[in-house]
């Protein structure tokens, strides 16, 4: 007799049970460990610390592991002859995961064999900023007991990098100086600035807090910290404004935190490719667009800092200088990384008024613009051009004379003069290119020229 609905439905679910389990004789499979994530926090539940630390290896770089204890530690795959890195985020308007964090982690784990551990303090992050920043002395200490574990694992001082975005920043600051100064590295993401422009350096981070402090600013004038706090602080586009994020209100919440968070993308982009996010030391960000910082001979004898894991930026002295202030300037999107050249205009003669030429470069139909000013009575005037294709791909210079605007009658006045152009680091005059011919310039008329530079 052919077995009934209910029947049928036991044998086939005993059936399933028999091949899965008893057939092959195999045991179940052994169940994965569950991955532990970022807490969330309503915005009237902030100002309560509940940290965590989360571990993340190069193994399995997707699943974060809690870790409290040193035998947490040592039964979650910890390496402790590999170097650390620890990151630590700012502050959380929404009490939510940080939108960057994943994508930041398994780009470190790429780039490097290291311990990552991410820090949460979602909840001592969210609701009013100013009680965050109050949180930052009991959040320093909490990992600074957290590092000591390490320590009694066997793992160096020397051997851990503090990353830290925004407020983030500081609290690496406050840990490094609890260790005397002797951490491997902090790498500051635009450094909060309210706060703690005019904090002491005891309160915030500061080129004393580690063997080798760097920060990234993009944010000046609004949540990022405006005075260099590292060895090496990073200026990108003069520290505000970067190309690509919104400039009016209507923009909403990317308009508020594109170019403070621009920091933590060009960092993840330097991890990720191999274009280098190179700067240069100068006094100002309008002497270095007018071509006055041409190398890295001062103060970084030639070596000049990168972006990314390059160990001390690549700056190869000791000591290391103080706060020096260096300068590159971006694209609008990653790679981010831009080639920069100087350009020269020398003038036949002397003019009684400024000169000003507008310097096109051409790749492919892309084009990269400057301006050189030429002040009166003076025959030589130089700037900096941008450019995301690499020099000797740049296969046309176009020139545009700017005329004085007479409005009775058009301006023909006309100007001869020589063209030369380097790229930067310009160690040497030897590697300046110049145009064969003089350039012969009529005022607000555009003149093209053929650039021929052979690919080193």
């Amino acid at each position: 007799m052919a077995p009934g609905p209910w029947k049928s439905r036991f044998w086939a679910g005993g059936l399933l049970l028999w091949l899965s389990v008893g057939s092959s004789g195999d045991a179940p499979p052994t169940p994965q460990p569950k991955c532990a994530d970022f807490q969330n926090a309503n915005v009237f539940e902030g100002t309560d610390l509940k940290v965590q630390f989360l571990l993340f290896v190069p193994s399995n770089p997707n699943c974060g592991k809690l870790v409290e204890g040193s035998s947490d530690l040592q039964n979650s795959g910890f390496n402790a002859t590999l170097g650390t890195k620890l990151i630590i985020h700012g502050f959380s308007v929404l009490g939510t995961k940080p939108s960057w964090i994943d994508k930041f982690i398994r780009t470190l784990l790429q780039a490097t064999n290291a311990n990552v551990i991410a820090v949460d303090w979602i909840y001592g992050s969210t609701g009013v900023y100013f009680s965050a920043v109050k949180n930052v002395i009991k959040l320093s200490l909490k990992i600074c007991l957290f590092l000591n574990k390490l320590l009694v694992l066997g793992v160096s001082e020397s051997s851990i990098h503090i990353i830290g975005v925004s407020l983030g920043a500081h609290v690496g600051g406050m840990v490094g100086q609890l260790f005397g100064g002797q951490l491997g590295q902090i790498t500051g993401l635009d450094p909060a600035g309210p706060e703690y422009t005019s904090a002491s350096v005891e309160e915030r981070l500061d080129a004393g807090d580690a063997l080798f402090v760097e920060a990234i600013h993009t944010d000046t004038d609004n949540f990022g910290i405006r005075i260099p706090v590292g060895h090496v602080d990073y200026f990108v586009n003069g520290g505000q404004d970067q190309p690509g994020c919104p400039t009016y209100f209507y923009a909403g919440y990317t308009y508020l935190i594109c170019d403070h968070m621009r920091a933590v993308h060009l960092y993840i982009s330097a991890l990720e490719n191999s274009c280098p996010l190179m700067a240069f030391p100068c006094d100002s960000y309008k002497a270095f667009l007018a071509g006055h910082c041409l190398d890295c001979f001062n103060p970084f004898l030639l070596s000049c800092p990168r972006i990314g894991l390059v160990e001390q930026g690549g700056v190869k002295i000791e000591p290391l200088p103080k706060e020096v202030k260096v300068y590159l300037l971006t694209t609008s999107k990653a790679p981010y990384c831009m080639h920069h050249s100087l350009v020269e205009f020398h003038l036949k003669e002397l003019r009684k008024k400024d000169t000003n030429i507008e310097v096109t470069f051409l790749s492919s139909n892309v084009t990269f613009s400057s301006k050189i000013t030429i002040p009166k009575q003076q025959l030589h005037g130089k700037g900096i051009i941008a450019h995301a294709t690499p020099q000797c791909q740049i296969n046309q210079v176009k020139f545009k004379f700017q005329s004085s605007n007479r409005v009775w009658k058009k301006d023909r006045t006309t100007i001869i003069g020589k063209f030369c152009t380097a790229l930067l680091p310009v160690n040497h005059r030897e590697k300046v290119i110049c145009l064969p011919e003089p350039v012969n310039l009529q005022a607000s008329v555009t003149a093209s020229h053929d650039l021929k530079i052979a690919c080193v």
